[in-house]
């Protein structure tokens, strides 16, 4: 069997050109590394899967390349990486500021990036104090942490400090089909924005959700596919559901909402995903608020066509209705009902924000 390399690692960027979603800080740090004003100490903050490490890697790469004779040279033995999850005590800390004080063999720095930086023992904070503040002129520090409230405000005081944001599910999108133009996956728009959806601001978890629903269904994503490897509530199935409140079927709707629990959802997540959708559908009815909408192109013709059947009043009353049962689901003694009554609730709306007797239908 061919040996197989996750997207993650296969697509990992090679230079600030290629960091997605991170304009700001790449930006940054090349102008830093123009005018030579790159300060010793750095500190990347910001979740899990968005850059961090990455960036730290092309910037410990980019400050030795200056004045060097091989474009291909990647300065491994400059770049020290120490993960402080497993290398905590004061000891380890103790033998990197020894290393420290020896000036690099080729290239101009010795870069020192420390992983899960918040991980160290308060004594290691101590111990790495006077080295972080006056460090060698070959040596740059390199902090990464996704809990930058962990960390004492005397080594925060000491760094640069670069607050990394969540991937835009539209950035993550984009950098999705890259990805599989490159390895001759066809797929559907709604399809991707799905799995951007789902990775939830981290470009990391949303190129191994992407391996995994490929090794799923093949060359051809198609966002049903999608859905059902990754067991996702769609927007059809909302739109579906809202077709029936807002026709006043009731019996139709607890069969609907049947469905959905024998496909193995949860009713807390339904109702919330409902919420969400009126409020979609509340953004999709005036053009300037569309850019507020999440959503695929399909989708977007979907929610368009939807959102002029649904009258403003409507939609502002079943968030109110959908949100309440929220809030109250996790207390309730029988969630199945509280759900039922919810939806037969919003089915008796009529669209000039009236309420029916539920004797009418």
């Amino acid at each position: 069997m061919e040996h197989f390399v996750v997207s993650a690692r296969k697509y990992r960027p090679q230079t600030f050109k290629d960091v997605v979603g991170q304009q700001a800080i790449t930006n940054t740090l090349l102008n830093a590394i123009e005018n030579n004003h790159l300060a010793q100490a750095l500190l990347f903050t910001g979740p899990r899967g968005v850059g961090k490490t990455t960036c730290a890697r092309i910037l410990a790469r980019k400050i030795n390349q200056e004045g060097y004779d091989d474009p291909t040279e990647d300065f491994a033995f400059n770049v020290f990486e120490l993960d402080a999850a497993s290398n905590n005590s004061v000891d380890d800390i103790r033998s990197l500021i020894d290393q420290v004080r020896i000036p690099p063999q080729t290239g101009q720095y010795k870069v020192y990036i420390i992983d899960e930086v918040h991980m160290l023992s308060q004594a290691a904070f101590n111990a790495f104090l006077k080295t972080l503040e006056e460090p060698p002129k070959h040596a740059i520090f390199i902090l990464a942490t996704t809990e930058k409230h962990k960390i004492i405000p005397t080594i925060l005081s000491r760094c640069q400090i670069f607050d990394f944001k969540r991937i835009t599910v539209k950035d993550a999108k984009n950098h999705l089909a890259e990805v599989a133009k490159s390895e001759g996956i066809t797929f559907e728009d709604d399809a991707l924005h799905i799995i951007a959806q789902k990775a939830d601001g981290a470009m990391r978890d949303a190129l191994s959700i992407f391996d995994r629903v490929v090794s799923f269904s093949g060359n051809n994503l198609t966002r049903l596919a999608v859905t059902e490897n990754l067991n996702v509530l769609d927007y059809e199935t909302y739109i579906n559901v809202t077709d029936l409140i807002l026709e006043n079927k009731i019996p139709e709707l607890l069969v609907a909402y049947n469905e959905i629990l024998a496909k193995g959802f949860d009713g807390h997540h339904f109702i919330a995903g409902l919420a969400s959708h009126f409020r979609d559908l509340l953004v999709s009815k005036t053009p300037s608020t569309l850019v507020l909408l999440e959503a695929g192109e399909q989708a977007q013709k979907m929610y368009g066509m939807q959102a002029q059947k649904a009258s403003q009043d409507f939609l502002l009353k079943g968030i109110d209705l959908a949100n309440d049962c929220d809030l109250k689901f996790k207390v309730s003694q029988n969630q199945r009902l509280l759900v039922e009554l919810c939806l037969m609730q919003l089915a008796s709306i009529t669209f000039d924000g009236e309420k029916k007797k539920l004797t009418d239908i």
